[in-house]
């Protein structure tokens, strides 16, 4: 399923909308154009309703403590993967994280660090023997498509990591989970693979992957929470609920996951 750059530029700017920074922002709106027209009671009340939405919403999104657990609650639904000893598998199927584009400043393309890892994760799968054959998917990304795929970055890291080029195999049409899973399948077939992407992203990457018909055994890469959500508040400390930016992005990734879930869910897809 490809989609025309007028739509892909329509789901990716829709997702702004489902963004926590969007709610902060538009409830601080709402609050500044009540409190600029002439005071009335009723406007008065509604200015203090819209600012204690405000504070809320950057409470619940920005407090480290909070957006760990929604994260760990994602990153905890699959076990960590430990190989079997004569367990093998048909190809390890690497999801990419993005990359950042070459221009005035930076030099070159070059992969993110999600992307990094996630390679790492897979090539040390591939170093243990675990299958003769590493998939990394991802295509350009941008909605002109002009820039490079995902997939070609991934590449150049992984010969970094000591992976011959003659196990690699790149898919570079996708740009989303879909159809990541989509063109997986239409390369390797019924394969039975390892799956490996973000520690967060495995339950939506499993469920789209499996629903194609792989047999798909999950390698959660790169975790966002230390502990388990229950561990997480018995170690808590006063400084987990002090609001930080990287609380918030934490927030963002997990809601962005959810809403992917149902979205898929609700389109029969996972």
């Amino acid at each position: 399923m490809d989609l025309t750059p007028l739509w892909y530029g329509v789901y990716k700017a829709s997702k702004y909308v489902l963004y926590p920074l969007s709610w902060i922002v538009v409830t601080g709106l709402f609050t500044l154009l009540f409190a600029c027209l002439p005071i009335t009671p009723r406007r008065t009340t509604w200015v203090r309703r819209c600012a204690f939405s405000t504070l809320l919403l950057l409470l619940l999104t920005s407090t480290p403590m909070l957006a760990t657990t929604y994260i760990g609650v994602l990153e905890s639904g699959h076990p960590p993967f430990k190989p079997v000893a004569g367990s093998n598998f048909d190809a390890i199927v690497v999801l990419a994280g993005g990359i950042y584009h070459k221009g005035s400043l930076r030099p070159s393309d070059e992969a993110k660090d999600a992307s990094r890892q996630r390679t790492a994760c897979g090539a040390q799968l591939w170093h243990q023997g675990l299958a003769p054959t590493l998939l990394l998917t991802g295509g350009d990304a941008t909605i002109s498509r002009a820039g490079p795929s995902e997939a070609s970055e991934m590449k150049r890291w992984a010969l970094r990591l000591g992976i011959p080029e003659s196990v690699l195999v790149l898919e570079e049409k996708s740009r989303t989970t879909y159809e990541n899973a989509l063109e997986t399948k239409a390369l390797l077939g019924p394969a039975r693979i390892l799956l490996v992407t973000a520690a967060y992203h495995i339950p939506r990457a499993a469920g789209l992957f499996e629903k194609q018909g792989l047999v798909v055994t999950p390698v959660a890469c790169g975790f966002q929470a230390q502990h388990r959500p229950r561990e997480a508040w018995a170690r808590a400390t006063f400084y987990d609920f002090i609001p930080t930016v990287n609380a918030l992005l934490l927030t963002t990734q997990a809601v962005d996951e959810v809403i992917g879930i149902l979205v898929y869910w609700i389109a029969g897809k996972w």
